[in-house]
């Protein structure tokens, strides 16, 4: 584990006294990020000094990855750093800059210490200082936690830069659960069946990933312990399908599909496994549950009326609503973890698109309009984003958007295909 302290200089002490004043200021800076006008927040981002002054390729390396994190929030742009001639003292306000993250750090064999600043370029007013002790491969995760303050100096909520993202990737025998962060540095594999996984999910608190496999012939449902790689539990074997599991806000429940009487449809279940309540009955397939952030209401899809279309049910009464009237069909709604708008892919002219909806408040919003298929989508923590494949040809990459449908762009360049991409905070 590595440690986390504020900095101790007596300035820090004035800022951390002065936080309010510095959410003020830092909010007149920036627009609604979810506004597709937003002018983007102006940063630079030095090479870190290694202490003694002297410049090393890892100063460099710790910028980019600073530099990358804070770019993959779409609501800021990083000037490049021949621009000011990589100058840790360059007049930033003349340089038309909003803020500069400076550091230094010190690195003996496998353990290392940062200390970051980020610095209001007009007044130079210090934002946010923090120092960071752990060791050389943990410096993503140290730089990942030093972004998530910026973005909260500047948002009032906490960036995602930590996050986790699951996904299933195929080299073309077999598929796989994989885990990896927001910069794709690292991939963990989750599953070792060697057959067919398909729908990681995280649970609500990001510790478990639950997943369907077909290694043992019938499509079960395993669940693992993310913080140990020993073992997986099998929890729902019934005979068909178990599939697609939704963790309810609470973590109290899941919502899971099975086809065990015959008809695929949709079950409450506690996460080990216990059904609770049948929720639909034989109404044609029901399928891929997502929660409200309130927990009151799902949305799921289902062909009961001919084509498979996105529907809201009320938890509390069992009402059922239509929502999705854009495309010939649609499927897999991700409701937002932060308000009440519904992502999914919509059949149109051949093509699925992703669209947008508030249940119950009119049309849908279409947010993507190439030739590409866009598939499986799912929300950042945070809400700003959808995370989808993109599916061209043979070939899936993981994308992802924001949801005033700007900065569309792949994210890994992984070998072999990525698909059933999900996103959590981590622990």
């Amino acid at each position: 584990m590595f440690r986390i302290c504020c900095a101790i200089f007596p300035v820090f002490l004035i800022v951390f006294i002065l936080s309010s004043a510095c959410r003020t200021m830092a909010e007149d800076v920036h627009l609604n990020i979810s506004a597709s006008e937003t002018r983007k927040i102006q940063f630079a981002v030095p090479d870190l000094e290694a202490k003694g002054g002297q410049r090393q390729q890892l100063g460099r390396d710790l910028a980019d990855i600073i530099s990358n994190a804070l770019v993959f929030h779409g609501i800021i742009s990083v000037m490049p750093a021949g621009d000011y001639g990589n100058n840790p003292n360059a007049d930033w306000k003349k340089l038309g800059l909003d803020y500069v993250v400076v550091g230094s750090y010190v690195s003996s064999g496998q353990s290392l210490s940062l200390e970051l600043r980020l610095i209001e370029a007009a007044s130079g007013a210090l934002i946010v200082g923090k120092t960071y002790t752990g060791t050389v491969s943990q410096r993503h995760k140290m730089l990942y936690k030093f972004c998530d303050e910026v973005i909260n100096a500047l948002t009032g909520k906490p960036g995602i830069a930590s996050s986790r993202i699951a996904y299933v990737s195929f080299d073309g025998r077999i598929k796989e659960a994989y885990v990896t962060d927001i910069l794709g540095s690292y991939q963990r594999r989750v599953t070792r069946h060697q057959n067919l996984v398909i729908s990681p999910r995280f649970s609500r608190d990001g510790n478990y990933l639950a997943y369907s496999s077909y290694h043992t012939g019938n499509q079960n449902l395993y669940i693992t312990d993310l913080r140990q790689s020993a073992s997986t539990t099998r929890i729902m074997s019934f005979k068909g399908l178990n599939y697609g599991p939704a963790y309810s806000p609470d973590g109290r429940y899941m919502i899971v599909t099975l086809s065990k009487d015959g008809n695929p449809d949709l079950y409450l279940c506690t996460p080990q496994g216990k059904i609770v309540e049948r929720l639909t009955q034989q109404q044609g397939i029901n399928t891929s549950a997502s929660w409200s952030s309130d927990g009151t209401r799902i949305a799921f899809v289902s062909d009961r009326t001919g084509k498979p279309q996105v529907y809201v049910m009320d938890m509390r009464t069992r009402q059922v609503q239509r929502v999705s009237f854009a495309g010939s069909e649609s499927a897999e709604p991700a409701w937002s973890p932060s308000e009440d708008l519904i992502a999914y892919s919509s059949l149109i002219g051949g093509v699925y698109q992703l669209f947008l909806v508030h249940p119950g408040q009119g049309d849908s919003l279409q947010l993507t309009d190439d030739f590409s298929h866009h598939e499986t989508p799912n929300w950042s923590p945070d809400g700003n984003q959808i995370i989808y494949a993109r599916r061209g040809g043979r070939s899936h990459q993981l994308c992802a958007i924001l949801k005033n449908g700007t900065f569309n762009r792949q994210l890994f360049n992984f070998t072999g295909d990525q698909t059933y991409p999900q996103w959590s905070r981590e622990q």
